[in-house]
């Protein structure tokens, strides 16, 4: 499995996490579907992922799983669960505010796109990075304001599951390798 399809694979996990976590907060009749949704976008993105035999690596190449993410990546994930620790910890322990946590969690997440986007040198991750940023703090915001428990997980929680999702799908069409693949799939048909 090649960096870029590992990596979709973990944003996609996060965003079906995302939404699984959060909609229970909606009417049955909402949830199931946005649910089933979210699990269909990750099964898609496993499997369409995979479809594609990645290059043989050149020999001498290190691989295995974490291997290609580099020291710079580490580093960003590293911040990221010490940030989530310490945020979440002041949320439950010193504010009293456990309705924040969702918020917390999406803007942690959101700032650790940043992160990625310089280690990796993909300034396309900003604009997610930005708005996984913006539904956290916004989620941060309404908690603060005490708005009902529905509006926090619906801004926090199920927008960044879905952004997380939409954001994978559009990485893997817009991959040219894919491209080239299904081009070359289509033309043996």
């Amino acid at each position: 499995m090649t960096k870029d399809q590992t990596g979709r694979l973990i944003g996609a996990a996060f965003g079906l996490v995302f939404v699984q976590a959060n909609a229970g907060t909606l009417p049955t009749a909402v949830a199931m579907p946005l649910r089933l949704l979210a699990i269909a976008a990750f099964l898609g993105v496993v499997v369409f992922g995979r479809r594609r035999v990645p290059a043989v690596p050149a020999a001498g190449t290190a691989t295995g799983p974490g291997v290609g993410f580099g020291r710079r990546y580490w580093y960003v994930v590293a911040a990221e669960v010490l940030g989530l620790a310490a945020g979440l910890l002041v949320i439950s322990r010193v504010l009293h505010v456990p309705q924040a946590a969702v918020g917390w969690i999406a803007f942690v997440v959101g700032v650790h796109f940043f992160g990625l986007a310089v280690a990796w040198s993909r300034p396309a991750l900003h604009v997610l990075a930005a708005a996984l940023t913006a539904c956290g703090a916004g989620g941060l915001v309404l908690a603060a304001l005490d708005a009902p428990v529905t509006t926090v997980r619906v801004t926090a929680g199920i927008l960044p599951g879905v952004l997380l999702l939409a954001a994978v799908w559009r990485s893997v069409r817009q991959d040219p390798a894919a491209s080239a693949d299904r081009v070359l799939s289509d033309s043996r048909g």
